[in-house]
């Protein structure tokens, strides 16, 4: 059955018809289903519709069905992108509530009991990670945005990283796609990959986060500046969600190492990513953070969406992403 496409049992008896004999008509079709022509034109209209039938080169009276290798795969890719659009807006929703529950952990932990402990400042933060890695027995997630990383941080990481790995400890960070044009954070990554670790990187990470054996969890209390604390989560409802939000963008993220192939009319992750934040409304300031990149590098990138997709000005870019398939539409 067909359903699953947005095809109702009729509309597929008539299109299968159709494929069995294609030389046939409404008024053949419609004796072999035992249904009225109105109801075969009918079916005929909704299949026009999902661009599986198309009327004939050699006679425009006629329609005949589509190769099902072509319409139906076309439908198939069309539900698929529907659904990692809500994918990602499921995966933007759990970044806010894990957002909401860092932000306002320290106020009502108290009511809540226990599971949740502020640190304040950037000294007690990395205190509370030191701990953490001596601590560790399995396995070390992380999400590093922020793009390229400074010299100062990767050389006094190396130690703390090389130690765990020595441990076989599991290691699996993602980083943003920003740090693949930073030769220096490039070598670092491959560092890591050279020594067990696993490295992953996407367009954007909605905050700093640190999971220690999936059963504590460190969130920056402020995305933009990650200097002022954290929130140390052991609360077991909370830590399900941060790491079912960590392995949904990990299984999205591209491996260290390789490089997504697109044809030339798709865009590129980084340009998706920058097309999404333009249309929520993000200035190129805010968009540069988001990505770790550059603001000239969001402008840059902005030209080339406004050349790639026809476009005179932001909103026509929007729409015409939408219309492209390239941003989720409005919901009815």
């Amino acid at each position: 059955m067909l359903s699953g496409l947005g095809i109702d049992a009729a509309t597929e008896a008539v299109y299968r018809t159709m494929l069995a004999r294609p030389e046939g008509g409404i008024a053949s079709w419609a004796k072999e289903l035992d249904l009225p022509e109105s109801d075969v034109r009918q079916a005929l209209d909704r299949l026009s519709g999902l661009a599986l039938v198309r009327r004939s080169t050699d006679d425009h009276t006629r329609v005949r069905p589509v190769n099902p290798l072509l319409g139906l795969e076309a439908l198939l890719a069309k539900e698929q992108a529907e659904l990692a659009a809500h994918q990602l807006r499921v995966e933007a929703s759990r970044a806010k509530v894990a957002e909401t529950m860092a932000q306002f952990a320290d106020r009502y932990a108290a009511g809540a009991g226990s599971g949740f402990q502020y640190l304040e400042g950037i000294d007690a933060v990395r205190d509370h990670i030191e701990i953490l890695t001596n601590q560790v027995q399995d396995e070390f997630l992380t999400f590093a945005p922020g793009g390229p990383q400074t010299q100062a941080n990767m050389a006094a990481s190396r130690p703390l990283n090389l130690s765990l790995l020595d441990r076989g400890i599991r290691m699996r960070t993602v980083y943003l796609d920003s740090i693949r044009r930073d030769q220096p954070t490039v070598s670092h990554a491959e560092w890591l990959v050279d020594h067990g670790a696993q490295i992953r990187t996407t367009p954007s990470l909605p905050n700093r986060l640190i999971v220690v054996d999936r059963r504590t969890a460190l969130i920056a209390t402020d995305s933009q500046n990650t200097r002022t604390g954290a929130v140390v989560v052991e609360n077991p409802g909370t830590l399900a969600l941060i790491i079912a939000l960590f392995e949904s963008v990990w299984q999205s993220a591209q491996p260290f190492g390789t490089r997504p192939e697109r044809a030339p009319e798709q865009l590129s992750a980084h340009q998706a990513e920058v097309l999404r934040l333009m249309a929520q409304g993000l200035t190129d300031d805010a968009i540069a953070h988001h990505l770790g990149v550059s603001t000239r590098t969001v402008r840059r990138t902005v030209s080339g969406l406004l050349v790639q997709l026809d476009a005179r000005s932001r909103f026509q870019a929007g729409v015409q992403a939408v219309q492209l398939g390239h941003l989720p539409g409005t919901p009815d």
